[in-house]
């Protein structure tokens, strides 16, 4: 699908902020209200605006401490649906948050999340190899989260003492 400059400028402003109001966008891009909605509207109908999403640090929310794993697969294709069949099987899975078709060792890169490690074990063990496809995985458990989708986490706060020097 090609994009106009103006829409390609609003999903830019849309990514990098999903609550900035409408009003505001069609500022930013120099376009009428009406515009500017219509656009957003057809971007959200043509998929190409898939969801609206908030970037949540649960570390510093107690009780929500889960486990996160990103798990490299490595899988047989089936003839006709390539890897896609396999990877929607695996993207069905309510404990997946994301699949990737990658390019190196591995075919797919699937990350995770749980309560605990023993329950992503259980779904790699019970759920993941088992499937006919799947010919091996290997487990990173995520130990801390410092940037994802280009916001940072926890930043360090600045020294603000004062520098003495002899």
């Amino acid at each position: 699908m090609f994009l106009e400059e103006k829409e390609l400028e609003i999903l830019e402003i849309l990514e990098r902020n999903s609550r900035i109001s409408v009003d505001t966008i069609a500022k930013m891009v120099d376009l009428p209200l009406e515009e500017t909605t219509a656009i957003i509207e057809k971007l959200e109908r043509e998929k190409v605006i898939v969801q609206y999403g908030t970037a949540i640090n649960w570390r510093k929310v107690d009780g929500h401490e889960n486990v996160t794993a990103m798990i490299d697969v490595k899988v047989t294709p089936k003839r006709g649906v390539g890897f896609d069949g396999i990877a929607e099987r695996i993207y069905r899975f309510t404990e997946v948050k994301s699949v990737y078709l990658m390019s190196g060792a591995y075919d797919l890169s699937v990350i995770v999340e749980g309560k605990s490690m023993a329950e992503i074990a259980y779904f790699v063990s019970e759920k993941l190899s088992t499937l006919d496809s799947v010919l091996s995985t290997t487990t990173h458990f995520i130990l801390k989260k410092y940037k994802h989708d280009g916001i940072i986490y926890e930043q360090g706060e600045d020294d603000r003492r004062i520098v003495v020097s002899p």
